[in-house]
């Protein structure tokens, strides 16, 4: 069933339903037929959805790597400067486990939302209001646990609106499209994670990155939330509800839906590889390369990625809509993003991680976007869209939980045999070398298995 946007003229295929003379001359669209929501989409969505979409998603992503990258990682040390590395992960981990839970059950929740606003549109306007009050939190946290209890909450809040804002794309925008949107998608990510970090980094204190990271959430989540054109889920087609059928939903039968499975397994592993290459950052550049200035080397390397994730993103995304492929785009972007790994784990200078953030960001770039399509191609229903990609977020967060955890036993154990080595006068982090090289097997391993999915050339 088609949606209710305006019909495109022959002139307009190839691209986004743009703005302007079409729309003056479009022939009037009637109210949506029950059950519309539930339909899949035939007719893209006008330009000024998606950049409303890409704007909610550039502040969502500024309050999730903001902290990630810089704010979490200065807080741990000025809070207990001993032992740093322990609390930053015992924060990170505890968020990403909170992410775990939350993605998927706040999918479900907006799959399930019949109000006249629309399914999506209320969890984007209250995790970005959440999102940002969990934000003011950690800006006057000054011990641990409330450290913690503020990430957690900036999680929980955070993934209702990511739940939300990743459904939409299913929703409104058809097949033969999504690795448009989605490179667009990927872009706003890539501008949200540079921005975060650029106002961590910039505004001076802790305190003031926070709260200017949760002023910027707001603001770009306004336009999606002042012209969402989500479409009402009615009250006679929300699925009785009893806890049992609800709970057993979130498992999704590998025999059932066995291409579904291995998209989660080839992502879950692929973020790890990314997780793993990235979340150490800072303490990399400072304790392996010796870097003066970390911070400002980690926006060096961010802004490298965007860089480099931008130029590839929506033309190999748009690539793959045009040639109807996707498993050989993520294959060897995979490959590539694996590759960076090696040069951080083989060089520890600063050229070498340079080199490594051009790699990462071509090669996460293509597979963020293309991987996001095939995805949407392997979900089980419509009908638990938010839901069942919460599911798949979840290999998206498991990483994150993963990650902090393998990366301390991984350095505390290379720490505790004599973690450094002296080769040519210059000293060589063992600890840091091995866990690079576990990032590498990840990605390798994620791309590869992408073979196994069979509905999806």
């Amino acid at each position: 069933m088609a949606r209710g946007y305006p019909a495109r003229s022959s002139a307009s295929r190839g691209c986004l339903h743009p703005r302007g003379a079409d729309d003056r001359h479009a022939v009037p669209v009637t109210a949506p037929a029950p059950g519309a929501a539930l339909a899949e989409p035939v007719v893209p969505p006008p330009a000024r959805w998606v950049a409303a979409l890409c704007l909610a998603s550039i502040g969502l992503w500024a309050g999730f790597f903001g902290p990630i990258q810089v704010l979490l990682a200065q807080q741990a040390e000025a809070i207990d400067a001993g032992h740093k590395e322990f609390v930053f992960s015992l924060v990170t981990g505890l968020g990403a486990f909170t992410s775990v839970v939350c993605n998927p059950l706040f999918g479900a929740f907006s799959d399930r939302t019949t109000l006249a606003a629309g399914r999506r549109l209320p969890w984007v306007a209250g995790g970005a209001l959440g999102g940002a009050a969990a934000l003011l939190l950690l800006a006057v946290a000054d011990s641990v646990a409330v450290m913690a209890l503020g990430w957690c909450l900036a999680q929980a809040a955070l993934n209702a609106m990511l739940a939300a804002v990743t459904a939409a794309v299913p929703d409104q925008v058809p097949v033969d499209r999504r690795g448009l949107v989605g490179g667009l998608l990927a872009v706003a990510q890539t501008v949200g994670v540079v921005g975060g970090v650029g106002i961590a980094s910039a505004t001076g204190s802790i305190a003031a990155g926070y709260t200017t990271t949760a002023v910027v959430l707001v603001v770009l989540a306004l336009p999606y939330c002042l012209d969402s054109r989500d479409l009402e889920l009615p009250a006679e087609l929300r699925p009785r509800f009893a806890w049992g059928s609800f709970l057993r939903g979130f498992w999704i039968s590998p025999q059932a839906h066995p291409d579904f499975a291995w998209a989660w397994l080839t992502r879950m592993l692929v973020n790890l590889g990314n997780a793993l290459g990235t979340l150490y950052l800072l303490y990399y550049l400072d304790d392996a390369v010796g870097l003066s200035d970390p911070e400002d080397g980690v926006f060096v390397l961010t802004a490298l990625y965007a860089v480099a994730l931008v130029a590839t993103t929506v033309v190999f995304g748009g690539w793959s809509d045009r040639v109807g492929r996707r498993k050989v785009f993520v294959i060897w972007s995979g490959l590539v993003a694996g590759a960076a790994g090696l040069v951080l784990a083989g060089t520890q200078t600063w050229p070498g991680a340079l080199v490594a953030a051009l790699l990462l960001g071509c090669g996460y770039g293509i597979y963020t976007s293309v991987d996001f399509a095939l995805i949407t191609q392997v979900l089980p229903g419509a009908e638990a869209r938010g839901k069942d990609l919460g599911v798949i977020n979840i290999a998206n967060a498991l990483p994150q939980v993963i990650a902090p955890f393998l990366a301390t036993v991984v350095l505390g154990i290379v720490h505790v045999t004599g973690g450094r080595v002296t080769t040519d006068g210059e000293a060589f982090s063992v600890g840091y070398f091995v866990l690079y090289v576990v990032a590498f097997a990840c990605s390798v391993l994620g791309s590869v298995l992408v073979t196994r999915i069979r509905s999806v050339p």
